[in-house]
């Protein structure tokens, strides 16, 4: 050990001096300077110069027979080698050899105390004094008990209005109950560090007036009183995880069972480890000796690992059960894979906890446990948050935002965006707020230090550069919302402005597609400048891949150009009635490189621009039908064209048609002298699109005005020719008169049923054979 090496290094020193022996000086100087230079080994020798200040009595001195030589001791490092050359198997054997060291020298000096107390030496000076001993023992006996009593009746006087709070949180509806949670949480954490706080005055009240020397308050007993503050307090803060006796005033999702098992694992383990650190080591280190002060510390850290680390395997499936639940409920599949990974090994990350502490505790043993603590709490504080925030952000996410149902009318669409746009945003900020979480907590643990990485340009510019894409991105989607809105509110007929045009539709559909695409690509390209990419090369690039692709997709270039060109001569909009391409039908879509048309058969055709020679659209400002009509040679065309303008004042006259009309109708006269008819043509004026209609309403009434005149309208004649014998006479046809030979039919009908007899069967021209003929009534090809 190097705290026997030290009376070496005296003797080695002091005989530097003497001129017999010069040569010897120079290697112990050197080889103290080596040990020096090493920061392990200088730690060390600290350490071991501390363990002598307390075990060394006055007057005492190590033999210096007993210490070994400076260069054995050296040789944990050797002299040529700095500190992160040493290997990091090396520095562990040291580091593992250490710790064994420390352990079983607290344990000797534990040993060494427990017997120089229970079996002084006569030269060892006064012992104990037994009554003075048993008298401080009972004052602060009396101090526990008085501050334990006081604070038992403070926390049953506070019953009723925990009940009251925990009744206020259990009442809330779904939508609230988070947060009314988490409200009643707060208010009875502020009513539990109230009453903790009154009855650590209290007890300090007792212990300084009621209980020895009035007026002074004991060193026992002042350092009770801290521990009790601070335990009760860790204890109050794990109350408002696992409350056990009031089910609304719990954060953790438990049963009041699981609650109060959880809840008195950790009340235990808090106050056996802290009792015994906070009070009984420093009484023990104080009146007794430091070194028992140590041994027992030691134990009980040895006693709280063994019992934490037996609760934790035996909790093991109870815990991984739950946080497999819990993985099931979340919304991403981070979370999910977080909380399935953190079941399999949440038992081995706390005993590994445990162990931490336990070694930090033998090693540190000065500092080991306010560092942990402190560590500890700055944890548990942070996830606490953490989870909180979380939990709100969930429950947000899973709320759907409903707008009124005024504004829904006007903005069908802007529920739906604000129910897409707004649980993303949320589900971003709870994965950053997942990430500072991460960081906190190690940097609470001193891995990594934040304040300082923060401090440098690099941290400085990772944070501001995260909050400037975030406002980017913030605004991009709110012009966008805003902006397509405003399209649909433009669009929508029921807002106030009237139907909107046809060309207004079009090119209000044109430019949200625009707008789109616009925002998309600039918000790309300010996110990757603010994040430090250098857009210059990309834009170029896009330049060069946008001049190829025009090259290869002629086709394409003309489909846009011809686009543009259509849409700014408004040769067509949705709903027009078109002819493109050779197709007819209704425009349903037009975009920036096609049309697409459904047809009257229902079909849908989609039309690139570049097969578009000529737009033919029946939808500009009026239609026309345009009519023929054909009447017999016999008839008169004055007649006819007079019946055709009483059919028009019908139409006119029509509820249904007679508002479409714009102008008289117009007689064009006699078009043909066709084979079997004289043609008039007539025109009728109507609104767009409204031409097809009036026209079929108008042949209508011109049928009914023909029918009423008597006019006949031509229709296709049979002339039939049976032949001429060599004597010119025609052979005479054998003509049967339908209707006669029916009333004949008819008339022996009735009298053979008079009579009784059967009638001959009749063939009547209503009969099923004269409508169809059978196979035997055509002739065979073959047979001619």
């Amino acid at each position: 050990m190097l705290f026997c090496a030290l009376p070496a290094f005296a003797q080695q020193s002091s005989s530097a001096v003497e001129p017999s022996q010069p040569e010897q000086s120079v290697p112990a100087y050197a080889t103290l300077a080596d040990l020096l230079e090493n920061e392990t080994s200088r730690q060390r020798l600290i350490e071991e110069l501390r363990s002598l200040a307390e075990t060394t009595t006055p007057g005492e001195q190590a033999l210096p027979a007993e210490a070994p030589s400076a260069e054995a001791v050296a040789d944990q490092a050797p002299s040529n080698q700095r500190p992160e050359q040493v290997s990091l198997a090396r520095r562990l054997a040291v580091m593992t050899s250490s710790i064994a060291g420390d352990i079983g020298g607290q344990f000797s000096a534990l040993a060494g105390a427990l017997g120089g107390l229970f079996a002084p030496q006569a030269d060892a000076g006064p012992g104990i004094d037994t009554a003075a001993a048993l008298s401080a023992a009972v004052n602060l006996g009396l101090v526990i008990v008085a501050t334990f009593v006081v604070f038992f009746i403070l926390r049953r006087l506070g019953h009723p209005l925990f009940s009251r709070i925990s009744q206020w949180s259990q009442a809330s509806n779904e939508r609230s109950a988070l947060l009314r949670l988490v409200g009643a949480v707060a208010i009875a954490a502020l009513i539990d560090i109230i009453v903790v706080a009154l009855a650590y005055v209290g007890g300090n009240l007792i212990a300084t007036f009621a209980i020895g020397d009035s007026g002074s308050l004991s060193t026992q007993a002042s350092l009770f009183l801290n521990a009790f503050l601070i335990i009760e307090l860790v204890k109050a803060a794990i109350r408002m995880l696992f409350s056990s006796h009031y089910d609304g005033l719990r954060l953790l999702p438990t049963t009041a069972d699981e609650a109060k098992h959880w809840n008195r694992w950790l009340a235990t383990l808090t106050g056996f480890v802290g009792y015994g650190m906070l009070v009984l080591v420093p009484i023990v280190n104080f009146n007794l000796s430091p070194a028992l002060g140590q041994g027992i510390g030691l134990v009980i850290m040895l006693l709280a690992f063994v019992y934490a680390t037996l609760m934790v395997l035996k909790n093991r499936a109870k815990v991984r059960a739950a946080l497999e639940a819990k993985a099931e409920q979340a919304t991403m599949s981070p979370s999910r894979v977080a909380l399935r990974l953190l079941g399999k090994l949440w038992h081995l990350l706390a005993i590994a906890y445990f162990l931490v502490v336990l070694l930090v505790s033998i090693v540190r043993p000065e500092d080991a446990l306010p560092s942990v603590a402190a560590a500890t709490l700055q944890t548990l504080i942070i996830a606490g948050l953490g989870l909180l925030l979380s939990g709100v952000l969930t429950q947000l996410i899973g709320r759907r935002i409903t707008l009124s149902d005024d504004l829904r009318r006007k903005l069908p669409k802007l529920e739906t965006r604000l129910n897409a746009y707004i649980p993303t945003f949320l589900k971003v900020i709870r994965a950053i707020i997942l990430i500072a979480v991460i960081m906190l907590v190690l940097n609470a643990w001193g891995v990594f230090d934040l304040v300082a990485w923060y401090a440098t340009d690099a941290g400085r510019g990772t944070i501001g550069k995260l909050i400037d894409v975030i406002i980017i991105l913030v605004v991009a989607c709110t012009l966008w919302i805003a902006l397509a809105s405003l399209i649909e509110h433009r669009l929508n007929p029921e807002t106030g402005t009237g139907e909107p045009t046809a060309r207004a539709k079009t090119l209000l559909s044109l430019f949200r597609n625009a707008l789109a695409i616009a925002l998309i690509t600039l918000t790309a390209m300010i996110v990757l400048a603010e994040i430090g990419i250098n857009i210059g090369p990309l834009i170029a690039g896009a330049g060069v891949l946008g001049l190829a692709i025009g090259f290869g997709a002629q086709k394409l270039v003309q489909d846009i150009i011809t686009g543009v060109f259509i849409q700014v001569e408004n040769a067509m909009n949705t709903g027009d009635v078109v002819t493109v391409g050779g197709v007819t039908g209704t425009a349903e879509r037009l975009s920036i490189r096609s049309v697409g048309i459904r047809d009257l058969a229902g079909t849908y055709h989609i039309v690139p621009f570049s097969s578009v020679d000529t737009v033919s659209n029946y939808m500009r400002e009026f239609g026309n039908h345009v009519g023929e009509y054909g009447i017999a040679y016999r008839e008169s065309i004055d007649d006819a064209i007079a019946q055709l303008e009483l059919a028009f004042e019908d139409l006119k006259a029509s509820e249904e048609h007679g508002h479409k009309l714009l102008a008289p109708l117009t007689v064009a006269g006699v078009v043909a002298l066709a084979d079997s008819s004289v043609n008039i043509r007539v025109v009728i004026k109507t609104t767009p699109g409204d031409q097809w209609g009036v026209g079929r309403a108008y042949n209508r009434l011109v049928k009914l005005r023909f029918d009423a005149a008597g006019i006949e309208i031509p229709f296709p004649h049979t002339t039939l020719y049976f032949g001429e014998d060599k004597d010119g006479g025609a052979p005479p046809a054998n003509i049967r008169l339908v209707e006669e030979r029916h009333q004949a039919v008819d008339t022996r009908q009735e009298a053979d049923a008079s009579s009784g007899a059967a009638a001959p069967p009749v063939y009547r021209v209503s009969d099923p054979s004269h409508r169809k003929p059978d196979s035997d009534d055509v002739d065979d090809p073959q047979e001619r």
